[in-house]
């Protein structure tokens, strides 16, 4: 301090902590000649003193105007040594860089105005500085002083020239400090970042891609910036970091997609474009590099696909196609149960066309690594057959082609029918809406006997016998109407020449005979004609109820289309198809007189000609034994070489009457449940509410599990 003095005078002292701005001035210029002659005598132990006496008296002085004068004392000395600063930086330097958090503005605003002198003088030898000048300056970029802000971005862009001719910059050592400073929210700051991370990707020797995980989240989250100017350098910068990409032969890919994975999901729109529009290119060029990751991205492409953005949702359908074409192997890290993972989440999206690209990834997946999904189906068999419920006609469909493929192994064939079945089982609505869609689609993937053999079995089986009634009576309709069913109407239709026929009809039987319009549907199709009339004849009071008559008025009309052209062309022939016309007229007299269906089917039963009758063939008609055959051609016959008679119908009626009984007295259960209940009802309100009186028939009431014997079996 001694020695300071000496080479001081006191009145230059005074004048460098005067208030006003040229004394200081001036002041300073005579400690920049003071600090030269020593230099050039090469006294550093006075120089050191000096600025030691600038840094304790004056920069850390309480006195505003002491700082500032300390501030310009310091430039001023290292002005004075020119060529020789360096080696007093430790000393000068650190009284500036902590100026920058003066409280007084004009403190700052010196600080700033002396660093900038300072590195002037220095140059390069200022680098060892720079992580606490990028620091400091990062601060005062967000300065609530506009002449403060203005003062650092003059030393900043020196700075940032500095260091772009440094060759002693470290890349590595800033990284940390940049990483950390990127989610900050302050406008000038984040300007202040995206430029440095411009002009130090902008140095050749500068390898910045390489350190581009470590702040490429940063640059997405300013894509959201209120700010226009902000959002622009932002894409600025990462379109040019893109292109590099594009052109640099070795990418840390996978840190990368993890980020643009977690930005596709952003809220806000442009950040989602930029962030698929990478992960499009990333697809692109890393191909075989990104399997370990396919799961991820597949996560993120998806939602887009539904996006509300067209650009958004073009970009991730070229995306997910491309990743698509890529065939990786599970020996590649390729992992398909994480990717099945994703596309079983994604069927629960409220989006149509994400829910279907979902579908179409677990059907490429399945064509692909057959063995390696059905390891896994077990995690996705629920979701795929809820996904029968969607909505959607095509999701839907889709559904049903990966279901086909999954059931072409006779276990999984068995698990989906069962499956199915008990999807309409606990929803009815399921079965109305998409009984008919799911049936028909399975029958054309797969085989429609083995699925029709398959779903009888089942519901043969079932407890629930007003379920089974209400799903053979779809089926049955299916079965009459679909043209996807034709081929199996065909072989129906022989059943009395081919035993494939017969076949299919007694396996059909015991199920058919839930619902007896089914049961004499199915008679009428296999041209069982006898034992139709049979079935008819057996019917008592309480299977002839309102749904009874429902699905009778649904064959009347079914009987004038096409389907049954062949029955009606039978009727010119009354002679030979006696047991036919004996069951529509039995048909006829179920139905009341006034309704359509009565009108309908006397309407025709009025065409058939009354010629081609003979005597006997009347008297067995209208015979005791309803088992006498009459043949194709017309003849009678007792157990004649026909398939016919290899089928035992008093046994199949028999079983028909047994399966009816049970229904009967399920009907009759609810009905006297029903009963009481209203009986308890009145108890507790006599006079609130008049009795709601059950219907006649219940046979579609609350499922009710009865143990059930094969009858007939």
């Amino acid at each position: 301090m001694a020695d300071a003095l000496s080479v001081i005078p006191a009145s230059v002292l005074r004048n460098l902590s005067d208030k006003l701005y040229e004394k200081r001035k001036n002041a300073a210029l005579e400690v920049e000649g003071i600090v030269k002659q020593l230099a050039a005598s090469g006294d550093h132990e006075k120089i050191s003193a000096v600025i030691s006496l600038l840094t304790t008296e004056f920069t850390y002085s309480p006195q505003a105007n002491h700082r500032k004068g300390g501030l310009i004392g310091l430039a001023a000395a290292t002005v004075g040594l020119t060529s020789e600063a360096s080696q007093h930086l430790e000393q000068i330097v650190p009284p500036v860089l902590n100026s920058f958090s003066d409280q007084d503005s004009r403190v700052r605003y010196y600080a700033c105005e002396a660093l900038y002198n300072i590195a002037k003088v220095v140059r390069g030898d200022f680098i060892i500085f720079f992580n606490q000048i990028f620091d400091a300056l990062c601060k005062l970029s967000a300065d609530s002083a506009a002449n403060v802000q203005s003062a650092a971005h003059l030393l900043d862009r020196l700075v940032k020239d500095i260091v772009t001719e440094s060759d002693q910059f470290s890349i590595e050592e800033f990284i940390p400090l940049l990483r950390e400073r990127m989610n900050v929210l302050n406008p000038f700051v984040r300007q202040f970042l995206v430029g440095w991370i411009t002009v130090l990707d902008s140095v050749p020797d500068i390898d910045m891609l390489g350190f581009l995980p470590d702040f490429l989240d940063g640059l997405f989250n300013m894509l959201s910036d209120s700010s226009h100017e902000i959002r622009q350098q932002a894409d600025s910068a990462l379109s040019e970091f893109l292109q590099e990409i594009k052109n640099s032969p070795s990418v840390d890919y996978g840190r990368m997609t993890e980020i643009l994975v977690q930005r596709a999901a952003s809220p806000d729109e442009f950040t989602r474009l930029t962030a698929i529009t990478w992960i499009n290119e990333f697809v692109k060029l890393s191909g075989d590099q990104l399997v370990p990751y396919y799961a991820d991205i597949l996560g993120a492409i998806l939602p887009c696909i539904s996006d509300k953005e067209e650009k958004i949702r073009v970009v991730a359908r070229e995306t997910n196609e491309e990743l698509r074409s890529i065939k990786g192997e599970p020996e590649e890290a390729f992992n398909v149960g994480a990717i099945l993972s994703i596309a079983r989440r994604q069927l629960d999206s409220q989006w149509e066309a994400t829910r279907i690209e979902a579908l179409h990834w677990i059907s490429t997946l399945l064509d692909r690594h057959r063995s390696e999904v059905l390891c896994f189906l077990n995690d996705i068999f629920d979701t795929l057959l809820k996904a029968l419920s969607d909505s959607s006609d095509e999701v839907v469909l889709l559904v049903l082609d990966i279901h086909a493929c999954i059931a072409q192994d006779p276990p999984h064939f068995r698990q989906l029918v069962v499956f199915l079945v008990h999807n309409f089982q606990i929803d009815h609505s399921l079965l109305e809406r998409r009984g008919p869609l799911i049936i028909r689609r399975l029958c054309v993937l797969l085989d429609p006997e083995r699925v029709y053999r398959e779903l009888s079995t089942i519901l043969e089986e079932e407890a629930d016998l007003d379920f089974a009634c209400i799903m053979v009576q779809a089926l049955n309709l299916i079965l009459l109407t679909s043209s996807e069913l034709s081929e199996l109407r065909k072989l129906l239709k022989q059943s009395l020449a081919n035993a494939a026929g017969k076949d299919l009809f007694v396996s059909l039987y015991a199920s058919w005979s839930h619902s007896p319009m089914a049961i004499i549907s199915l008679c009428l199709l296999a041209q069982m004609y006898q034992h139709a009339s049979a079935v008819i004849q057996s019917l008592v009071e309480e299977d002839i109820n309102v749904k009874f008559l429902v699905q009778l008025d649904k064959l009347v009309r079914l009987l004038e289309t096409p389907i049954f052209a062949y029955l009606r062309l039978q009727l010119l022939e009354p002679g030979r198809y006696v047991w036919l016309l004996k069951a529509l007229y039995g048909l006829l007299m179920l139905l009341p007189q006034q309704s359509a269906a009565f009108k309908i089917l006397r309407t025709r039963l009025k065409t058939v000609p009354s010629y081609s009758f003979n005597g006997d063939q009347l008297k067995l008609a209208s015979s005791g034994n309803p088992y006498s055959q009459i043949t194709l051609d017309g003849d009678i016959t007792h157990a004649n070489g026909n398939l016919q008679n290899e089928i035992d119908f008093a046994s199949s009626l028999k079983q028909f009457q047994q399966i009816q009984q049970q229904h009967r007295l399920l009907a009759a259960k609810t009905q006297a449940q029903s009963r009481n209940d209203s009986t308890s009802l009145l108890k507790e309100v006599p006079k609130a509410e008049e009795p709601q009186h059950p219907p006649t028939s219940k046979t579609n009431g609350p499922p009710s599990r009865l143990s059930k014997k094969g009858p007939g079996q």
